[in-house]
Formats: structure tokens, sequence, C-alpha cells
């Protein structure tokens, strides 16, 4: 297998980019995983983090959430040092994070999930009109409005945990493997939504494990491994440049990334 040809520059960086993370450094105990990550999200970008289970992908995602607290490096969202905040101070400024496994709480009905979704950033008056404009794009939630959550199917679960991280209007959406464990017409489904949410101009910052959407509908991209950026850039030159299938066979193991 050929090996990664390594291109960690950054590209098409605004002056004020909505997100910009540098040199992190994150570890799980005596364990580093995150080895020095460097990357940015321009307002209105859809951008994609890409790799292997264990490269590094969701540890980043919680790290920028605030989930886990960084050993060196910085976070800045919306041009103010946020490194170190907490999830419910990021979430009060308009970061969202929809986490892998979708973690909605399964005795609360639909209705419910999204309330607490909505709580701490807007004004309960708001909420029915934020709620008209998630039945939009998600009408079985609709259907499903005085459900229990852990009655849902899976696609169902997904559905009610992306319109829990948007009913808060987000000014960066974060989606870590909203793919992951559904059925092919899911995966489509949940693909043609992200599509959607670009189109309203929603900025995006997704990590998916299935290479090959994830760049179909990316901006920019960056493929993980090992806890590094291998590559960052347009998905086009990516996908020309890289023997993906390589990648993701592992040519480069080991490491400790989660």
């Amino acid at each position: 297998m050929s090996e990664v040809k390594m291109n960690t520059k950054e590209t098409q960086k605004d002056p004020n980019p909505i997100l910009e993370v540098n040199d992190l450094y994150v570890s799980y105990g005596a364990v580093e995983v995150i080895h020095g990550i460097s990357l940015h999200v321009n307002k209105g970008e859809l951008v994609s983090i890409c790799g292997v289970n264990g490269a590094g992908k969701s540890t980043i995602l919680k790290s920028i959430a605030g989930v886990l607290k960084p050993k060196s490096g910085t976070i800045r969202f919306k041009q103010k040092d946020v490194t170190g905040r907490k999830p419910e101070q990021l979430h009060k400024i308009g970061m969202a994070l929809v986490p892998e496994g979708r973690e909605i709480f399964p005795t609360l009905t639909v209705g419910e999930n999204l309330r607490i979704g909505a709580y701490g950033r807007y004004k309960p008056k708001t909420f029915a009109a934020d709620l008209e404009d998630i039945f939009e794009l998600f009408p079985i939630l609709k259907e499903r409005y005085d459900q229990a959550g852990g009655l849902l199917s899976g696609g169902e679960q997904q559905m009610l945990a992306i319109a829990r991280g948007l009913i808060s209007r987000p000014d960066l959406l974060m989606m870590d493997e909203p793919s992951l464990g559904l059925s092919p017409t899911r995966v489509d489904q949940i693909f043609e939504l992200i599509l959607a949410l670009k189109g309203r101009g929603i900025t995006i910052l997704l990590v998916e494990q299935n290479a090959k959407r994830a760049l179909e509908i990316a901006d920019r991209a960056y493929l993980f491994s090992n806890g590094r950026v291998e590559y960052a850039g347009c998905p086009k030159d990516m996908e020309s440049s890289i023997d993906i299938a390589a990648v993701y066979l592992g040519a480069n193991k080991g490491g400790n990334g989660v």
C-alpha cells in the first residue's frame, strides 16, 4: 500500500474564521491522543474530518466543545479564546455538538429533548417558532412529538439529536459520525439533510468515517491519522493526492487517537 502524502498547509483561511484551533494537544490521563493539531472553519463552510477509528476525530470535537480539556494549545471561537471553557458556556455563545451515538434522553419525549436543546440560549417565547422550523426539516419529529425518544428508530433518534443541536440556532454545528449504525437508506437521508443545512448557510464541522460521502459534500477536509493531521485542503485534491483506501486499510498503523 502506498504511503500517505503529507500536506498540512492551511488553505483558504478567512482573516477571521469562526473557529480556529492552534497546536492542540489532548491526553486521556498519561496517554497523549492528539499531537499538535491545527485546523480552522470559515463562516458558512462545511468542513469534514475523516480518518479511521482511533485517528482522533471524536476527541478533537469533544475538545472543541469543552467536553475534554486540552493539555495545551488554543481554541478560538468567533475571535475569542474559549480554550477550556465548559460545554454549557460554549452552548450559550453559539456552539452545538451532535455527539456520536446520539445521546438523546430516552425516557423524555421528543418535545422535551428539543426543549433541553433550546435551553440557555433563547427565550421560551421563541420556542414555538423554532419548532416550526425544525418540523420543516424533520416532519417525522412532529408526528413523534409526544413519544419517548427511546422508542424512536435509530434513524429517527439521529434526526432528533441533530434537531436538538439545531434548535439553539448555533453559529457552529458540529456532528460526530451522524451516519454511524444506520441503514443505507437512512444514511442517504442524513447526508441529504446535511446538504440542506449547508444550503441554509449553517457552518458545519463534520466528523465522518464514511470518507467518500463526507468528501462529496465538503468545502474543505482534514484527514486525521494517529492523532495528527495528514492532509488539509480541497476534497478533490485530497482524493487525487492520497490513497485514501490505503489509509483506511491501515497504511499508518499505531497511535492512540480516539
